[in-house]
């Protein structure tokens, strides 16, 4: 493909491959050598995985912190080594756990709370990542994190197995929180231990499962050509809650340059801090600034000279 390709991805990640793995297919079918994501999953989840093409991926930082939600399947009576179905597990005898006691202690997990991140988890540790440590038989006990947990619900309760029940639960939560670590915790919250089962991650930011393409429907639209897979991008700026000022000829030039500008109406004001995206009269995005009180500074121009 020749056609470049700029925009965002939204993927329906099956369960098996990586992020990365996805990445990397995405930039073979495109043919662009800049593709990110926004946001891991891990392998055995699936769900909503932001790819960013392009130009696009001078964005991803504007959505690192964006808020996550996730369908979570929780098992109780046992626990993993890696706190999810592809550890080893270890059965945990005790009473059968009542529905009731678990939507007792689901409030102990909303609003801000600290846990601490899985063993086998990507965080770096002196170089090395957390995962390869833990792996090689050295686990670290990794430093503890705040994050806060929105919502967090029981939509389906399985006590089949009365030994062994089961909660299909619904997340929203901020950047950072681990469902694996959440779902450790509630178990032993309880008494018990617990550890994930499946995920699927339902939204990402702005970004839901409607928005989400399979990778057959990405696969397919490449096989059609370039304009077929630029009709699955969404623009660079989509889901980005920003102030936009519209440049006149002059002043765009002068931010292609690098230069500031000093906007005579119509600029956010000194307090907005975030930054502010930058239009052609024509409404095309040419770039990103940052407003300090006088002038707006360009931050990210994404059109050439």
């Amino acid at each position: 493909m020749n056609a470049r390709l700029d925009g965002i991805l939204v993927v329906d990640k099956p369960a098996g491959p990586t992020s990365h793995d996805i990445v990397a297919l995405v930039r073979r079918l495109s043919g662009m050598k800049r593709v990110g994501h926004g946001g891991t999953l891990d392998p055995f989840a699936r769900g909503v995985l932001p790819v960013f093409l392009g130009r696009a991926t001078r964005v991803v930082e504007y959505h690192l912190g964006d808020r996550k939600q996730y369908r979570a399947t929780v098992c109780f009576g046992a626990g993993s080594t890696t706190d999810d179905l592809e550890g080893e597990l270890t059965a945990l005898p005790g009473p059968a756990l009542a529905e009731a006691a678990v939507e007792a202690a689901l409030g102990g997990f909303r609003g801000q709370i600290v846990q601490v991140p899985p063993a086998y988890s990507a965080i770096k540790v002196a170089g090395r990542r957390a995962y390869a440590l833990a792996r090689a038989g050295q686990p670290l006990e990794l430093a503890p994190r705040s994050v806060t947990i929105h919502r967090l619900e029981i939509l389906e309760w399985d006590a089949t197995d009365s030994a062994r029940p089961i909660a299909l639960v619904e997340v929203d939560c901020s950047a950072g929180t681990y469902i694996r670590a959440l779902a450790r915790d509630l178990g032993a919250a309880l008494g018990s231990a617990a550890y994930l089962g499946a995920l699927s991650r339902t939204a990402s930011g702005p970004f839901n499962l409607a928005d989400a393409v399979s990778l057959d429907a990405v696969r397919a639209a490449a096989g059609e050509g370039a304009a077929a897979l630029a009709a699955l991008l969404k623009p660079i700026d989509a889901g980005l809650d920003l102030a936009a000022l519209t440049l006149s000829a002059e002043e765009l030039q002068a931010v292609v340059r690098g230069q500031f500008i000093r906007p005579a109406a119509g600029a956010p004001g000194p307090a907005d801090e975030r930054p502010i995206r930058l239009l052609s009269d024509a409404g095309e995005l040419v770039g990103f600034g940052r407003w300090d009180g006088t002038r707006i500074m360009p931050d990210k121009v994404l059109v050439d000279a």
